[in-house]
This record gives structure tokens, sequence and C-alpha cells, in this order.
């Protein structure tokens, strides 16, 4: 009998540098490629917001369909099935005479209770799921400690793994790939069948979005380009940008490092380069963290206490809040830009953040809440660690004192363009 392997993709949409489909590929005589657009990331949270809003969703879209073009190049294609993957993932196995799964392994709570669903669900098949690892920089395995023994303190994490770890070179793209053969691949559901309206450009926005492996590696040779011309703020914020196909996984964080380390001889690039490879580093520390400390994250008290929390007018401000309409200038246009492009700069984020939790009261988790469902770049492990370092509650609770309102006001809006470009 043929060995045939089905591959799960989730949030690594790419050819690039994916260990799971270069394995899968070697070890077996045919794939299946599967992507499940798994309806609870469509609903509603708790806290009143939606776990994925419209420019997130698109982008969610456009990068799938982006992976299966990419699978088609080389003749392949990607299956696409809407549901529980634990139902579905079995009913593929029998249907195909499945031999194995492969997937990446994810450090949320959510993502993370899927996995297990559906290894439950296989394993009542005697059908192995293989565990990838493939979201960071630096591989688990290379880090200079276990994971119970990773410093909290960031500049700690830094400095040692900068030390005493390598970065693993890229897998090389496959350029052939032989697929199971599927009378029907499936398409993905619309905007429209999701109960989300497709959102209108804003000809504020200086930049849009758009997903996919390919559009990825694009904005990655702009940010290259841009590298050329020094760390302007705007070069900044343009390679800042690749988080969005980061936290899909159509880019690759060690694509990004190897690319940009070639410029590492070409005058005036150290400062970009140094810029970029900070924000891979907080990626990689966040999710480092989710493995040492679970779902803590979550909890309103984290690992202190949350600040005061008026309770009586939560909803009110935070409803002025998330609708830019609390009348303090700077945030409204923070949250009128994220409204209508799904993407802040991190010092906006923080700005936002310190006004909702220490000038409005509200709890950071309703904040946390809304990021995810507006961010484009939204990965649970930056986001929601992000939002718990500024509420004072985070793992390192030395860095409790770091953040200051007046401050970044100053470095985001330092003579009041920025308020008057995101009036509502």
């Amino acid at each position: 009998m043929s060995k045939k392997i089905l591959v799960w993709f989730r949030n690594d949409l790419r050819l690039h540098d994916n260990e799971m489909l270069v394995e899968a590929i070697a070890k077996s005589d045919s794939i299946l490629p599967v992507y499940i657009l798994d309806h609870r990331l469509f609903g509603e949270t708790k806290y009143g917001t939606l776990k994925t809003g419209n420019i997130r969703a698109q982008f969610i879209l456009e990068s799938v369909l982006g992976l299966r073009n990419s699978l088609k190049q080389i003749g392949g294609n990607l299956l696409i099935a809407a549901g529980n993957p634990e139902d579905i993932i079995p009913q593929l196995v029998q249907e195909y005479e499945i031999t194995e799964v492969y997937h990446h392994r994810e450090v949320a709570r959510e993502e993370t209770h899927v996995s297990t669903l559906v290894e439950n669900a296989l394993w009542k098949l005697r059908i192995n799921l293989k565990h990838f690892i493939g979201h960071t920089l630096y591989n688990k395995e290379d880090l200079p400690f276990p994971i119970k023994d990773i410093p909290d303190a960031f500049n700690q994490f830094k400095k040692k793994i900068e030390r005493d770890s390598i970065i693993k070179p890229c897998f090389a793209a496959p350029d052939r790939i032989n697929v199971a053969e599927v009378i029907d691949w499936g398409t993905l559901p619309s905007l429209a069948e999701l109960n989300l309206s497709a959102p209108e450009k804003d000809q504020r926005a200086d930049f849009e979005f758009t997903g996919g492996e390919t559009e990825g590696l694009v904005h990655l040779q702009k940010v290259i380009v841009a590298m050329q011309q020094a760390a302007t703020t705007k070069n900044l914020i343009l390679a800042s940008k690749l988080s969005a196909w980061l936290a899909m996984g159509s880019l690759s964080p060690r694509k990004v490092y190897w690319e940009i380390k070639k410029m590492e001889g070409v005058p005036n690039t150290k400062a970009m380069f140094n810029h970029i490879l900070l924000g891979l580093l907080w990626r990689d520390y966040f999710r480092f963290m989710f493995k040492k400390y679970g779902n803590t994250f979550f909890h309103p008290d984290g690992f202190g206490s949350q600040g005061l929390v008026d309770v009586a007018n939560e909803q009110e401000n935070f409803s002025k809040w998330r609708n830019g309409q609390t009348g303090f200038a700077v945030v409204d246009a923070v949250m009128t830009e994220l409204n209508q492009t799904g993407f802040i700069s991190n010092i906006a984020r923080q700005t936002a953040a310190l006004y909702l939790i220490n000038n409005l009261e509200v709890s950071w988790v309703l904040g946390a809440a809304y990021f995810e469902e507006k961010l484009i770049d939204y990965n649970p492990a930056s986001n929601w660690g992000n939002w718990a370092n500024v509420a004072g509650v985070g793992n390192d609770q030395k860095s409790k004192s770091v953040f200051d309102l007046d401050k970044n006001i100053k470095n985001l809006d330092p003579k009041g363009n920025y308020a008057t470009t995101w009036a509502s």
C-alpha cells in the first residue's frame, strides 16, 4: 500500500522554510495538503468582541488562496474545507487511506485544544499526529536552556540566546509535489458567508495589505531595498508590517533573518537590521513564555494584579475607546486607524493600551480581545503577552514602570499631524 501523508496547514501558509512539508514529501508516495476554516475563529468572544473581524478575515482568506496557488505551481493543490478539524481530518484519513498526519505545534490554549481533539480522534483510528516546530527564529531544541528555565526578563533572554544559540538555515521550497487524487478540492467561504462585510479602503492609509506567500516575499524585498536608504521612521514602519505575513506563516522568521543578514555589510543598514531582529526576538520570547507558563497570560490578574477597574462605567468607556470616541485626540486617531486598516505601529498599540487601562480604568483583557478582532498581524502570544506587560501583569514584573503615556504621545505624534490625519 502506498504511503499517504495528510499535511494540515494552519498558521504556516508557505512553501519556503517548511520542514513539515519537506519531510512529508520525502517520506510519502503522495501527500494531501489540507486547510480547514474553523468556524470557532469567527464567533463572538465572552468580551463582546469578534474572534476575527472583516479585515483580518480577508487577509486570512487571501493567505489560504496564496498557498493554494503556490502548491498549484508545483503540480499540487490544497484541499479546503470548513468546519471542525477534529471532525474533518479523521474523515479525510479514512476516505483517502492516510497513513500519518503532520502539523505545526501551537502554544495558546484554543489552538492547542484543537490539536488535542484531532490527536484523540486520530488515536482511535490508530493514526499518528506528528508535531513540527516552525514558527520561531530559534528552534526550541537549540535554546541554551530548557523551557522551564527561560529568563523572564526579555533582555536576559535576548542576551543569552544571541550568545549561545544558532539560527538554522532555511529549508528549500519544494519544486514539485505528488498529491492524492481528489475530485473536489473545495472552495473558501466568502466574507459574506462568514457574516462579515467586505472592508473598504481608507484613502488615508499609506499601505495596502494582501495576504499570501508571494505578497509576503515581495514585501520582504521592499524592506531590503528600504534598508539601503537608512532607518527612517517610514522605513521602520514598513519593516514592522512584515508581522502580518509572519502571523499567518506566509513568511518564515528565518527567511526574514537570513535575507536581511545578507545586507549586513551595506552602509546605513545596521539600525534597520537591529529593528527587524528585535521584532523577531520579541515574537520568539512571547511564544516561549506561553510554552513556559501556559495560559496565565489570558487571566486578568496574570502574574500580578491588574489595577483599578471602573466596573460601573467599564462597558461605556470600552465602547468609546474601541470606536475612537474618547475625546482624547491621539488615542482616537490610533483607534480609527486600527478600525479602518487593521494595522497600527507598536508605539500606537502601547499608547491606546495605556489610555484604556490607566485613564479609562477598563480591564486590559477587553482591549486585548478587541485587538484580536482587528489586528491583521494578530497572534495570541504576542498580543496577549504585550497587553499583559503594558497592564503590569506580565511575567516580568520589573517591566511595570517602563511605559509612559506622555512620552509615547510625543514619539508617536510630535507635531500633531497623526491626530489630524486620523481624526474620525
